[in-house]
């Protein structure tokens, strides 16, 4: 973020405040391991867990602890500040771990970066103790310990339970994908390249005016169905008073051609970020509001007590109000699962509007003035939302990168990042219910009560 001169704050107190909100950022992040390795250390003191020689034991510690990690990753993924699973590690290269999410979302991914490496943790820890045999039953003891130390045998059962995991992702990731026709969707997408510094402010507008009206002709020219623009395409209040003088209204009455704006709404006397769905005819027929707001850049987190001691790191002069949790964007095209910017890191927004009758994916962000790095990892999101739900996904950014993502993960297209750049491309609506979505992330709880079980097990042993 720094720096903020263009905000008019001090470059001194932008460093600040870019330190400020790094720090509690990482501590935030910390806070999770630190709770997994306490709660994890205070149950191996208090019971049988400790014990190195039982493989009952070694691998109850295993499932604990990754129980107790896919918890914490619940809660976490729950609140206002979200975006580091350990399962979107894998995203978006190891296509075939990422489809166990659609079994039962990101927590499939994680307990399997978990588990494995619990056990090879475990078979390290072996190493390290004096040769003992494995507590075995008495039949099989003799001739197993004669050539399998425990230390190998967890190693067996890592090894086993990573190939079985990506053959269970292949067999999902080789299902193929159908193109019929009749749910064909040709979407064009506008990246403006319009930098946030000059964003908001009068040469801005102007120049996110002739970069969309500009890219909309040109599109409309190559007969997309609809016409995608980012988070906050037009920096402007989207209100039908002005209507009849916006550039790029006209335009759509002009060509006829469908478009999902990005811009300011009102609710209430506040402001919303929306996404605008405008047919061909300058009906508004959908409308969806960003529900996950930065914290501190589009609202303030316990306003009544911090909102005069801070101020938010945005130029916008109101607090952001959040939309519905349980929205429906409809489209001229279809009923769309939309995300804006942060919300990517949620999957249970995308799960629930895809449970609601979503046929393919929109998410459209701002990015700047964020780093390659980041862009990268925002795409990387969406490839897992991509897979979880079964659906084509489109992303338009103002900066980058913009692609398109099929059901599988596969990238077909990616943008540029920093430049001015208009695409069009085939995606494909899809009304397929993964587990995931009709049910939801059932494996956490399933995993806390079997850790709970193994606990009560061992404390009656």
């Amino acid at each position: 973020l720094h720096p903020l001169t263009w905000m008019g704050v001090p470059w001194l107190a932008s460093l600040a405040i870019a330190f400020s909100a790094g720090f509690f950022i990482t501590i935030w992040g910390a806070l999770l391991v630190a709770l997994w390795a306490g709660s994890f250390k205070f149950l191996e003191k208090t019971s049988s867990l400790r014990s190195p020689n039982r493989l009952f034991w070694t691998l109850a510690r295993v499932l604990v602890g990754t129980a107790i990690w896919c918890g914490l990753e619940g809660i976490w993924s729950s609140g206002p500040l979200w975006w580091t699973s350990l399962s979107y590690t894998q995203s978006p290269h190891n296509l075939l771990i990422l489809h166990l999410g659609q079994l039962t979302g990101p927590s499939a991914a994680t307990a399997a970066i978990v588990a494995v490496n619990g056990l090879l943790a475990e078979s390290w820890l072996q190493k390290q103790l004096p040769a003992t045999p494995l507590l075995l039953r008495p039949s099989t003891r003799l001739s197993v310990a004669s050539f399998l130390s425990p230390a190998k045998i967890y190693l067996a059962i890592a090894a086993t339970l990573l190939l079985s995991l990506h053959l269970i992702g292949f067999n999902l990731y080789s299902y193929p994908l159908a193109h019929p026709a009749e749910a064909a969707v040709r979407v064009g997408l506008i990246q403006g390249n319009i930098p946030t510094r000059i964003k908001l402010y009068e040469e801005g507008v102007r120049r996110a005016l002739n970069a969309y009206v500009t890219g909309y002709n040109i599109l409309a020219d190559q007969d997309v169905d609809i016409v995608f623009t980012p988070e906050g395409a037009l920096p402007i209040y989207w209100v039908p008073s002005d209507y009849p003088s916006n550039p790029v209204y006209q335009s759509v009455l002009n060509r006829g051609v469908p478009l999902v704006l990005g811009s300011f709404g009102k609710q209430n006397e506040q402001i919303t970020q929306s996404l605008f769905a405008i047919a061909g005819n300058g009906e508004i027929v959908g409308r969806y509001s960003k529900i996950k707001l930065v914290p501190l850049g589009e609202y303030i987190p316990f306003q009544r007590f911090l909102g005069g001691l801070i101020n938010r790191l945005s130029p916008v002069e109101a607090s952001m109000v959040p939309g519905e949790f349980d929205q429906e964007f409809n489209t001229p095209v279809g009923r769309a699962i939309a995300g804006i910017c942060y919300e990517s890191a949620f999957s249970r927004l995308f799960r629930v509007q895809a449970a609601n009758g979503g046929e393919f994916i929109l998410t459209a962000s701002n990015n700047d003035p964020y780093s390659s790095t980041m862009m990268f990892q925002h795409h990387a999101q969406d490839v897992m939302r991509a897979i979880e739900t079964d659906r084509w996904a489109a992303r338009v950014t103002n900066t980058g990168y913009s692609g398109i993502v099929d059901p599988h993960g596969r990238t077909l297209w990616l943008s540029d990042n920093n430049i001015y750049e208009i695409h069009a491309e085939n995606i494909y609506r899809r009304q397929t219910r993964t587990l995931y979505v009709q049910w939801g992330d059932w494996l956490t709880p399933l995993l806390l009560v079997s850790a709970l079980a193994v606990g009560l097990g061992i404390k009656s042993d």
